[in-house]
């Protein structure tokens, strides 16, 4: 197959991930129903938001993980048919057999990048990896690594910071692994213990801390009766999300980052502790393709700007944004509330309008 041929196989069956704390990447495996990715991209959240190119944004459990191997399995959404992908044979790969690795890096949705095997069996703290010089980054990380036969064999999992292509994938033998010792107690909660490799369970847990077999303390992705909120704006923010009938575990994607949808319109929010702003940018519609309506579209931009009290209306590259800006020390729950109701309702409205009356057209998402 060539990298074109596997992107499109793959595309439906990689799954966005995001946390409060950050994103990464995931895939499903179709003869498991799960959701792979890495331990380190679900954290201590024992759920997280998962979005694909068939389904929008969900809350999934976190039933495994994995500290060693740095392997984590979610449950996978309900009624959504997604594609099957193959998993490979590691001990059929050879230093410089070419490798695809996809994922979202830096937020780039559905990247793939090629690259070879730089060694097969490079021995890190006692486990092999997968030595790649395919460019993967922050985003990548829980994204399959495949071979030029469309099949998964490694989970793309670090890079060495500093280094020129210096990647990382788990080989799929470790994953097969866990996913043949999970699947008996698939649905409960389960950790794998860092010392001596032991399945630990709900069933098993040694006084609710403990592996039953070595001892080593063992946290099992059990939802906390008490959610961690966040503190200072990040609070404020969730509180007004909150008010605006928003779900704010649904609305997460990172540390200081919010998405909703309002009507047809998509709003990111920001905060940017370092210059103490709180940015809402409601991302319309794009510019029209008839040229003569652009004229008059910009005339009704500038003007709209006049008549808006606390918003701007803009173009960004081909995207009409409506974007609000608030100082964070000025903002509470009632004026961020107002404001970002208003920012939610003008949004839905402009879309609309422009589409209508300047023949802009449906903004392209990945």
């Amino acid at each position: 197959m060539d990298p074109q041929q596997i992107i499109e196989q793959y595309q439906k069956a990689i799954i966005q991930i995001a946390t409060g704390g950050g994103t990464g990447t995931g895939f499903y495996v179709k003869e498991f129903d799960l959701i792979v990715t890495n331990a380190h991209v679900v954290a201590e959240d024992a759920e997280v938001t998962i979005a694909g190119k068939v389904f929008d944004k969900a809350l999934a459990r976190v039933w495994y993980t994995d500290r060693k191997h740095d392997l984590a399995f979610l449950q996978a959404p309900t009624g959504i048919e997604l594609p099957e992908v193959r998993l490979g044979k590691y001990d059929t790969m050879k230093d410089g057999d070419s490798v695809v690795a996809i994922g979202h890096p830096y937020g780039l949705n559905y990247t793939a990048t090629q690259g070879v095997i730089s060694k097969v069996d490079r021995i890190r703290e006692g486990i092999k990896y997968i030595q790649i010089d395919a460019a993967i980054n922050p985003g990548n990380s829980g994204g399959p690594l495949v071979n030029m036969n469309g099949e998964i064999i490694g989970v793309n999992s670090f890079i060495i910071r500093g280094g020129d292509n210096l990647g990382f994938a788990l080989p799929v033998n470790y994953l097969q692994e866990a996913l043949t010792m999970y699947m008996p107690n698939k649905g409960q909660a389960s950790t794998r213990c860092f010392s001596c490799g032991y399945l630990v369970t709900t069933a098993n847990i040694d006084s609710k801390k403990y592996c039953p077999s070595c001892g080593t303390e063992a946290k099992l992705p059990e939802i906390p009766e008490k959610e961690v909120e966040p503190v200072g704006a990040a609070k404020t923010i969730e509180e007004i999300l909150k008010e605006l009938g928003k779900d704010v575990r649904l609305a997460r994607e990172g540390v200081n980052h919010w998405s909703v949808k309002e009507g047809s319109a998509k709003i990111k929010i920001t905060y940017n502790p370092e210059n103490y702003f709180i940015a809402g940018d409601a991302y319309l519609c794009q510019m029209p393709a008839d040229a003569t309506k652009i004229k008059p579209l910009y005339q009704f931009l500038l003007e709209e700007n006049f008549r808006t009290h606390g918003l701007v209306l803009s173009c960004v590259k081909q995207n009409i944004v409506l974007s609000c800006i608030i100082y964070d020390l000025d903002m509470t729950k009632e004026n961020g509330v107002e404001a970002f109701r208003n920012l939610f309702q003008k949004a839905d409205h402009y879309d609309d309008f422009l589409k209508t009356e300047y023949s802009c057209t449906d903004r392209l998402e990945e």
